[in-house]
């Protein structure tokens, strides 16, 4: 079985979705003793052998869906968001004056993934209903990186999401060189999934119980405030715009 909840996982977190795991594993009474981390996001959202998973809107929609179950959604306590929902943050550098987003019509644009829902899709959504459009686009393969490529002035400008963002913020030094210059609308926040083979409501139970049960620096380090189920309805509904290759210029992150 594999449990993967690669998402939010970085070093300074991974103790506390530890501790996640374990209480989700214990009222499940199965599941593999530890979480995967080498394993691929892909290669375990798509597997037979899935237990529970964290994907993101855009794969569930586009791809997932149908080959799937959905489970639920966490709820962040996000700013000016919905329990459940979470938004882009567009990013760039600092400067001495307020930067505008029609300032970067054009700009480098560095981007986590083309099927990352806060990274790609409804920051393009929302460049496109400004008639903005980004020029060379840097793919960078995370949220860090791709504030970190705005920090190194390797790109103008990127859309991170809004968790990821906080994240940043408290343990990474280099977001001080960043400022906000706009927020989308907010979205379905990342759901967890699992296996066609597996019981969803089993697992949304049991999800519920863990969180609850966390403590409140485990609770506080994840940013959890609870479990919840957003209708599928409301994934499919967010609008896909078109790829990387259609949209411009697409270049690897260095560095």
């Amino acid at each position: 079985m594999i449990a993967f909840l690669g998402m939010y996982d970085r070093p300074e977190t991974a103790a506390a979705n530890d501790l996640l795991w374990s209480a989700i594993r214990n009222n499940l009474e199965k599941g593999p003793a530890t979480l995967s981390r080498e394993i691929e996001p892909w290669s375990a959202w798509s597997s037979p052998d899935l237990l529970l998973a964290q994907t993101c809107g855009c794969p569930f929609r586009t791809r997932l869906y149908g080959e799937v179950e959905l489970v639920g959604t966490p709820d962040y306590g996000l700013p000016d968001c919905a329990p459940g929902f979470y938004r882009s943050v567009l990013i760039a550098k600092k400067s001495a004056a307020t930067p505008r987003l029609e300032h970067f019509d054009r700009g480098r644009f560095a981007y986590n993934d083309a099927l990352s829902q806060s990274g790609w899709a409804a920051p393009l959504i929302h460049l496109q209903d400004r008639n903005i459009l980004p020029g060379a686009l840097i793919e960078t393969g995370s949220h860090r990186g791709s504030a970190q490529a705005v920090a190194e002035g390797r790109a103008d400008f990127a859309a991170l999401d809004l968790l990821s963002w906080e994240m940043i913020q408290t343990y990474d030094d280099f977001a001080d060189e960043l400022s906000v210059v706009d927020l989308t609308v907010p979205t379905p926040g990342l759901p967890f999934i699992t296996a066609l083979n597996q019981d969803p409501t089993a697992l949304f139970l049991a999800i519920k119980s863990a969180i609850a049960s966390l403590d409140e620096t485990t609770r506080a380090t994840l940013r959890l405030k609870g479990f919840l189920h957003i209708p599928t309805s409301e994934y499919l509904a967010v609008p896909t715009p078109p790829g990387p290759v259609l949209t411009g210029l697409k270049i690897k992150a260095r560095g």
